[in-house]
């Protein structure tokens, strides 16, 4: 079991010599020719054959386990760092971010219910593991997070902390896209988050099983369970991004998030572009987490002025030698995702560049020029003597502000590059967004989204000038929240694009917007004062 640890020997670890035409297990199997089994664990063999199970899918959960176990001891004995440990513990992308900042803010809120639905999931008595999921469920506020196979997602990640291996984390998505893919047959309507997981970890033991027949070695639930992640390919695949998409309340339609996903895999580097508030570096941080399936593999920088190739790709630092002062040459991140990205051929690396267009970018990119669109060819670099490539698996995403005039545009030459994506207010995805935020949110809050579109409209042509949904996507908005934010920071924006014309103002009132997107009854015009 050490190869679980180090990744050291996994193919050996789960391959096993077999004669397929042994009786025995011929009896067991005995698979029709068209067995979608066979097409699977084919899929599943070929992934273990690439020894990058227990570094790509395992160590990571491993590590969580071990956390929550420390985090369960401390709930049981209610030490008084509990709230941290657990906290601690569901660190990670097991749980869907905005549901693990729910139910961190739970914790913090409501620490003693918080608690008490705790020990009921990781209780030391003889309850089986579904009396303890729907004591969980029954005690996990419904309005807090909703639907039984989200909840039980985040419920699956704290049965980690009883047996990691016997309890794996669930996605409903994914194991619904299995179950269509091997024939397995569905779980019954209406199941509860119980039957759920009952009907997961059943599937996961006749895949146990199916793999032994075929020669392959899976040595519990949490093996198959990451191996299912794994291979999910194109029909998992489009399902996750179905779950990511709905995170990200750009349910309508979820066509947007394939497309990027699409010019990723053609061109390996995007540009989000759109004015500010628009989400852009929160999807692209969201998304590349996502694909990539580790935030390990996911390098964040923002570009600015004076940031330098230097400091981009590599170049020399003052660093003490020998106790006296010198330079050492450091690689920057550019070099250091390109070497773990090197390193895990087989899975996807991301480089998120924040404000891209607001560096020196001929300056700053130097000879990544060529390689960004050259990817088999090597190029010296300007302070290596060997050739150097970009990896195929490393991916770039940069997000770039449309609005600020002070910005210069991107040259053709990184153009012709990158693929853009727009993120613009006055469109779907990005138009609904707000609204979708609004009713789950902030319910009764909605005209927040009619105010805005109204202000936009106001704005007139010039859709770089628009305002995005995210200055409202806040916790705990309210009205006067609302007020505050459309004084502090719409209106200044709004004066700022609309200089030379101050006359105009007075139609972006927060009451008068209002007003004039509403039925009467609501607060009158001018009644705000935040706007006037």
């Amino acid at each position: 079991m050490g190869s679980r640890k180090t990744g050291d020997g996994v193919k050996n670890v789960y391959r096993r010599d077999f004669d397929s035409y042994d009786q025995d297990l011929r009896s067991r199997r005995d698979p029709s020719p068209s067995d979608p089994w066979d097409s699977y664990l084919g899929h599943a063999s070929e992934y273990l054959g690439t020894g990058q199970l227990a570094s790509q899918e395992l160590n990571y959960k491993f590590e969580m386990g071990r956390k929550l176990a420390a985090a369960r001891e401390a709930v049981l004995s209610e030490s008084d760092d509990w709230a941290i440990r657990v906290k601690r513990g569901l660190a990670g992308n097991l749980i869907y971010s905005r549901n693990q900042q729910k139910f961190r803010e739970w914790i913090d809120k409501s620490p003693d219910d918080a608690l008490k639905a705790l020990r009921s999931i990781w209780t030391c008595d003889d309850s089986s593991i579904s009396e303890r999921i729907r004591a969980f469920s029954e005690l996990l506020p419904y309005s807090l997070i909703g639907g039984p196979g989200t909840r039980m997602n985040v419920a699956s990640v704290l049965l980690m902390g009883i047996d990691v291996e016997q309890y794996p984390p669930f996605k409903v998505r994914t194991f619904d896209a299995t179950y269509q893919r091997t024939g397995y047959d569905p779980p019954p309507e209406g199941a509860d988050e119980a039957a759920l997981y009952e009907h997961a970890l059943g599937f996961l033991d006749r895949f146990i099983m199916e793999a032994e027949t075929r020669g392959l070695l899976v040595r519990h639930r949490l093996d198959a369970q990451s191996l299912v992640w794994a291979i999910r390919e194109t029909g998992g695949n489009e399902d996750d991004l179905q779950e990511l998409a709905e995170e990200l309340f750009l349910t309508d339609p979820v066509d947007f998030l394939h497309e990027i996903d699409m010019l990723l895999a053609d061109k390996k580097q995007v540009i989000f572009q759109g004015p500010p508030g628009t989400g852009k570096t929160y999807v692209a941080r969201t998304l590349a987490n996502h694909l990539a399936g580790s935030e390990e593999r996911v390098t964040l920088v923002q570009f600015h002025p004076s940031y330098s190739y230097e400091d981009f790709v590599q170049g020399f630092r003052p660093t003490p030698v020998n106790g006296q002062p010198g330079f050492e040459l450091e690689d920057g991140p550019l070099l250091q995702a390109a070497e773990r990205a090197r390193e895990e051929p087989s899975a996807k690396h991301f480089l998120v560049i924040d404000e891209i267009n607001r560096g020196n970018l001929a300056k700053v990119f130097g000879e990544l020029y060529f390689l960004l669109e050259y990817r088999d060819e090597k190029i010296r670099l300007q302070y290596q003597r060997e050739g150097f490539s970009l990896p195929h698996n490393l991916h770039i995403i940069g997000t770039m502000n449309t609005a600020d005039r002070s910005i210069a545009l991107v040259d053709l030459a990184l153009r012709r590059r990158f693929y853009f994506v727009e993120f613009h207010p006055d469109s779907e995805p990005i138009k609904g967004v707000l609204r979708r935020w609004l009713k789950v949110e902030a319910p009764g809050m909605e005209w927040v989204a009619d105010v805005v579109e109204r202000a936009n409209e106001l704005l007139g042509a010039d859709r770089h000038a628009a305002i995005g949904p995210s200055y409202f996507m806040k916790d705990g908005l309210d009205e006067g929240a609302v007020e505050r934010m459309w004084k502090h920071s719409v209106l200044p924006y709004i004066e700022e694009r609309l200089f030379g014309e101050g006359d105009r103002l007075g139609d972006f009132a927060l009451g008068k917007l209002r007003g004039g997107t509403r039925a009467s009854g609501d607060l009158a015009e001018g009644e705000d004062g935040a706007a006037n």
